[in-house]
């Protein structure tokens, strides 16, 4: 059972527009997605309480404070959105139990460097094949300089860049409605989709 794990310890970075959609991905392919939500605000749960019935399914799962729960039963795939500032024994947990760990990142020199120990932490355990770890550059044209910048820092760590993702409405309208990319018709999201095969070829890795 894959549990990919969204996190950064900076906030309003769009982990739960990252972990939704992974979620929205997962059940595209017939999965028994299980979404997880640690952060106070609840982003996530909020949003499955907004997903229409007759959507593909996706279960919440009900992740106290300060502790994150074994899954039910029947699960085959496990999508954790983490909280901004996350540390001590929680970013521990969330560690031991991950698979996969996606890092969003906006290119700005300040975001940057609010994650580099973060960043330095997750490259040892990549080097130590405890976990996968991959970066998603949020709201960046991919041919930008900023964009350029991102990846040559990441490069330095080690670490992937799976995608970059525009910045569009296209995720705010469908988060108001329960919705993901892979809910709706291809030809609606086409240009957001490109930008996330990168991104579904390393969850299905």
């Amino acid at each position: 059972m894959p549990v990919v794990v969204v996190a950064n310890p900076k906030g309003g970075v769009g982990k739960s527009t990252v972990a939704t959609n992974i979620a929205g991905y997962y059940a595209s392919r017939g999965h028994s997605v299980m979404l997880g939500d640690a952060d106070r605000q609840q982003s996530s749960r909020l949003w499955l309480r907004l997903r229409p019935p007759e959507a593909r399914p996706i279960t919440g799962w009900e992740v106290g404070e300060g502790q994150i729960a074994k899954p039910p039963k029947g699960t085959t795939h496990v999508v954790l959105d983490t909280p901004a500032g996350i540390h001590g024994k929680m970013l521990q947990e969330a560690m031991h139990s991950a698979d996969k760990v996606i890092v969003p990142l906006q290119p700005s020199i300040f975001d940057i460097y609010a994650t580099r120990a973060f960043l330095d932490e997750l490259a040892q355990l990549r080097k130590a094949g405890r976990i996968q770890v991959g970066i998603v550059g949020m709201r960046v044209d991919g041919r930008t300089i900023a964009a350029d910048k991102l990846q040559e820092f990441v490069d330095g760590l080690g670490l992937p860049v799976l995608g970059f993702l525009r910045p569009t409405q296209n995720y705010v309208h469908l988060a108001a409605r329960g919705l993901t990319l892979f809910d709706v018709s291809p030809g609606k999201v086409e240009k957001d989709l490109e930008q996330w095969q990168g991104i579904c070829r390393w969850l299905d890795a």
